[in-house]
């Protein structure tokens, strides 16, 4: 019944569309303003998920066995089983919608940008829901990058009910996404740039860049209709004591992006040391849990988004020593919450981060400095932004988010600086962000695009030719000119006589002494080949192979081994490799229609 109607009202609506004649780019449009309304809509009931399960489990606990997160008692260790029950709860989730949870923010974006933007309509509600109960429970995570997951599916689902083409499917999804993050901050500037930068890996087209910023906003009307006019984060008035604090932000952005790659090379080490237990995978969410606990005892600040804390940090509270403890157990916490299988996204931690680091780097600088007047919560917004800018190499949604934050002029050049400084160095030590190191070691590169990632998945070795037709080095012109008259091949291998390669010769360097017939027996088919050979191995890639074929517009690649580089195995033309991409597209487009 719910499917008939659905079908009634898709075809009311294309019909409604062609009596008065609507443009697709006007139809975008419409699709953006619901979809940002419905965003806005679902970061609303996301949030309040949350409270539910924290009151539920957390405050409920508290109340029950007398315990203060603010004051030291002997009650205070049955903290550590918080987290725990989140892992129990999570476990129901794992084992009946094992699929739904697998992949996280980097599986999406792959689906967005490689897989034709369609995302199935379960994972919402299954993946909102387990990272509803990670957070909730006080696993060490962030919201947003659920959220704009749950957003990017309802744009999906608009645009795959109303059958639109890929490029269209992922301004869409990029309009859901714009939709949860603007909603989450009150910020719709830094919405649609998260959409853009990060989404749309920069790839986007005015058209597209309209309806998101329409999405975005309307969003946030949703989100501050139901929740006021209030941001997730709370931040003072921004201050600079003097002009001379620019080098203080250069150095602080210096030491965000040591600490942001940093972090990277943590969180997946522990992750990577928790996929190596040899333990039940079911078993992981609860023991990742109660590890997480374990630490929430001593620093309850650990436990989840870590937004109230934040503002407290903004407002310049706390000694620099314990943020500077924060910084380490809370990389700690959040690599072992999400790397031991409970859902959530990495956006707050690294806010977190940001702020505690930066906020540490303000109190030494005024313990250094106190004439200067400094405000350590200036440095602690600053390292904040930058520190997001720098995990996931995108500073423009970090300045823009801060901007919008403190609706301050005076932070942008500080917050500009810090965040490309950051950004920079993150760079430089750490050539992936957060999102992209797992896609790296799948062999995928986003930026790429589709087409390559498909090539760069394909082996020489899988694709050659093992029946190699070769000319002798020693071969006069005569020979080989009735030799290609049987031939229909235009490149053709030189071996000597130990079966090496020595040489390539075309057709078209035989066509300059054709006429020749003086030559044809005095010459050797070696004087006239190229003995600088492009070579290519078996177990390289495609790619890696096409584009050594497009630099002297050849036709073929000898394939040679890696100790000599001489023995040859066999030969790869364009053809074959032409060949091979459209079946391997052809497969993983009817893989993903399967989908």
């Amino acid at each position: 019944m719910n499917f008939s109607v659905a079908q009634q009202l898709q075809k009311g609506v294309l019909q409604l569309l062609n009596r008065f004649r609507i443009s697709d780019n006007t139809f975008l449009i419409v699709l953006a303003v619901l979809i940002g309304m419905l965003g806005g809509l679902g970061n609303y009931l996301f949030r309040q998920t949350i409270d539910l399960i924290h009151w539920l489990v957390v405050e409920q606990s508290l109340a029950l066995f007398q315990i203060s997160l603010e004051h030291w008692s002997p009650q205070r260790i049955l903290v550590m089983f918080l987290p725990a029950v989140g892992g129990l709860l999570v476990v129901p989730l794992w084992v009946f919608f094992n699929k739904d949870l697998k992949g996280g923010f980097a599986g999406f974006l792959v689906r967005v940008n490689l897989k034709g933007a369609k995302l199935p309509m379960r994972p919402l509600f299954t993946r909102g829901l387990g990272a509803a109960i990670t957070l909730g429970t006080g696993g060490s995570a962030g919201q947003e990058g659920p959220i704009a997951i749950i957003g990017g599916t309802i744009g999906s689902q608009f645009g795959k009910r109303f059958k639109m083409s890929g490029d269209r499917l992922k301004v869409l999804v990029a309009c859901g996404a714009a939709a949860g993050v603007a909603a989450t901050f009150n910020a719709p500037i830094a919405g649609v740039f998260f959409a853009t930068e990060i989404v749309l890996l920069s790839s986007f087209e005015l058209a597209s860049f309209t309806s998101i910023v329409i999405s975005s906003a309307m969003a946030t009307v949703v989100s501050r209709a139901l929740l006021g006019n209030t941001s997730e984060l709370v931040a003072p008035p921004y201050l600079m004591g003097s002009f001379w604090e620019l080098l203080l932000y250069l150095l602080l952005g210096i030491i965000i992006g040591g600490l942001a790659a940093g972090f990277i090379d943590v969180h997946f080490r522990i992750k990577d040391r928790i996929d190596a237990i040899k333990l039940p995978k079911l078993a992981k969410p609860v023991l990742g849990g109660l590890c997480v606990g374990i630490i929430g005892i001593a620093l309850p600040q650990v436990f989840g988004n870590g937004y109230e804390f934040m503002t407290e940090v903004l407002y310049g509270d706390h000694t620099w020593y314990l943020l500077g403890l924060l910084v380490a157990a809370k990389m700690i916490a959040t690599s072992i919450t999400l790397g031991s299988g409970l859902p959530g996204g990495m956006f707050a931690p690294c806010l977190f981060l940001g702020a505690v680091s930066g906020g540490a780097f303000g109190h030494l600088m005024d313990l250094l400095f106190p004439t200067f007047g400094l405000f350590p919560g200036a440095y602690a917004l600053v390292g904040m932004g930058a520190f997001l800018a720098a995990a996931t190499h995108s500073p423009m949604t970090a300045i823009f988010l801060l901007f919008e934050i403190t609706d301050s002029y005076e932070v942008i050049v500080p917050i500009m600086l810090a965040c490309v400084i950051g950004t920079a160095i993150a760079r430089h030590l750490k050539k992936d962000s957060l999102e992209t190191v797992e896609l790296t070691r799948a062999g995928i590169d986003l930026e790429a695009g589709k087409e390559r990632n498909i090539m760069k998945g394909l082996a020489v070795g899988e694709v050659m030719s093992h029946r190699v037709e070769t000319v002798p080095e020693n071969m006069p012109l005569g020979d080989f000119a009735r030799f290609i008259e049987r031939t229909h091949h235009t490149n053709f291998p030189l071996v000597n006589a130990a079966g090496e390669l020595t040489g390539i010769i075309s057709v078209q360097d035989f066509m300059g002494v054709v006429f020749e017939k003086d030559l044809m027996d005095l010459v050797v088919v070696k004087e006239l080949a190229t003995t600088d050979v492009i070579t290519v191995h078996a177990e390289e890639d495609l790619d890696t192979a096409m584009r050594r074929i497009g630099y002297r517009n050849i036709e073929q690649l000898p394939v040679v081994d890696r100790e000599t580089h001489r023995k040859l195995h066999g030969i790869i033309s364009r053809r074959d490799m032409v060949s091979a991409y459209n079946r391997e597209l052809m497969s993983k487009t009817l893989g993903d229609s399967d989908d």
